[in-house]
């Protein structure tokens, strides 16, 4: 059977750090171009730019891509997906791959396996991606989310505390993690089905998000399942600063000069 899914791009003009950022040249690109090359190299069937911008909006259609301009007031890249759906009128049961536009090292692949596991089950609308934690001060740091899964793969918890709590390990000695269990780190890539995602706007912020600042935490809170895919290694970290940009400029440069 053939794997047959959309990848929907936010891209926001506006960022606190880097004013203008989807449209930051990278390699003689803007970087928004980068970002839909790697999800058509995926295999979407249609890739879609959501954004807020008119600048935006006519770079990614000069570039032969669809975009649709959205409403301005959206809290979340989710909410800005969900109205990209519904306006298309696209199936409940099509799969949207949730690609964030500053993400222009993403691989391929990993877009794939990511729309892969959610059409491999049925119990889940969502799935999303996880890595083991090897440095164990990473544990430690609430910027690095933590996942605990159950048996077969999908999320118990996420926190930007150091879970599950170590009791023994932590008591004998601080931040001294016994390695009785993996701990993994959250990925925060996100392939949804249109049913899950109209589900999803209706749904009121939770207690639990509001406390730990994670909007995964709504979804657990109305009972749903997410299906959490464990990868190999972290991908790439996206741009956030100026740093970024050229780190990731080196990166691409590096990359081509394998491929040649």
């Amino acid at each position: 059977m053939t794997l047959r899914f959309k990848v929907v791009i936010p891209a926001r003009y506006a960022s606190t750090r880097l004013p203008g950022k989807p449209l930051l040249n990278i390699a003689g690109k803007p970087m928004i171009a980068h970002v839909c090359a790697r999800a058509q190299q995926a295999g979407a069937e249609e890739v879609v730019v959501a954004t807020d911008d008119d600048r935006i909006l006519q770079t990614v259609s000069d570039l032969g891509i669809r975009a649709v301009m959205t409403r301005p007031d959206h809290q979340s890249g989710t909410e800005r997906i969900t109205e990209v759906v519904e306006r298309c009128g696209w199936a409940g049961h099509e799969i949207i791959v949730n690609l964030q536009g500053d993400e222009p090292l993403i691989p391929p692949e990993t877009i794939q396996e990511l729309a892969a596991v959610l059409a491999s089950q049925q119990q889940a609308g969502i799935a999303t991606l996880a890595a083991k934690i090897v440095d164990h001060e990473e544990i430690f740091n609430p910027n690095a989310v933590k996942v605990v899964l159950n048996k077969v793969g999908y999320a118990l918890y996420f926190s930007r505390a150091p879970i599950p709590w170590d009791r023994d390990g932590f008591a004998q000695q601080a931040k001294q993690v016994s390695g009785k269990m993996p701990y993994y780190r959250h990925i925060g890539m996100y392939a949804y089905t249109v049913d899950f995602l109209k589900r999803y706007c209706l749904w009121k912020p939770s207690l639990l998000e509001s406390v730990e600042s994670l909007e995964q935490l709504r979804i657990l809170w109305h009972g749903e399942a997410i299906r959490v895919k464990v990868v190999d290694k972290t991908p790439v970290a996206g741009v956030d600063t100026e740093e970024d940009l050229v780190r990731v400029e080196g990166l691409m440069g590096l990359e081509s000069c394998r491929t040649q």
